[in-house]
């Protein structure tokens, strides 16, 4: 039988394969934290699928990455595994042509971390 590992190995070899990987890299990450919220907290999928008051299939589907959860939904995952919400963005090579601008000095400083609402 071919093991997972092989196949992707193979496969990566092809350019349009990895191209197509990476473009779904941030939906594996975000599967890959849920999956770990869930293990650090002793939790089974049913587990915390009680204590979110929805369903195990609803968890599995979010570990997948098959669906785009809500920032409310990540919120009642955090507090279901006993562990905080925070998003960050993190910096890439800008395009060539972007020039960052900075913020009017009166605008405000909102941090996400701060906002107590979904965005």
């Amino acid at each position: 039988m071919t093991r997972i590992s092989e196949l992707h190995r193979k496969w990566s070899e092809s350019a349009e394969y990895r191209a197509a990987y990476d473009a779904l890299a941030p939906e594996f990450d975000l599967a890959r934290a849920l999956i770990a919220a869930r293990g650090h907290a002793g939790l089974t999928q049913a587990e915390l699928a009680a204590r979110m008051l929805t369903t195990q299939s609803a968890i599995a589907r979010l570990e997948s990455g098959r669906s785009h959860p809500s920032t409310r939904t990540l919120h009642k995952v955090a507090q279901a595994t006993g562990t905080r919400l925070q998003v960050s963005f993190v910096s890439r090579t800008p395009a060539p042509d972007f020039v960052p601008q900075a913020p009017a000095p009166d605008a405000p400083q909102i941090r996400a971390a701060d906002s107590g609402k979904d965005g």
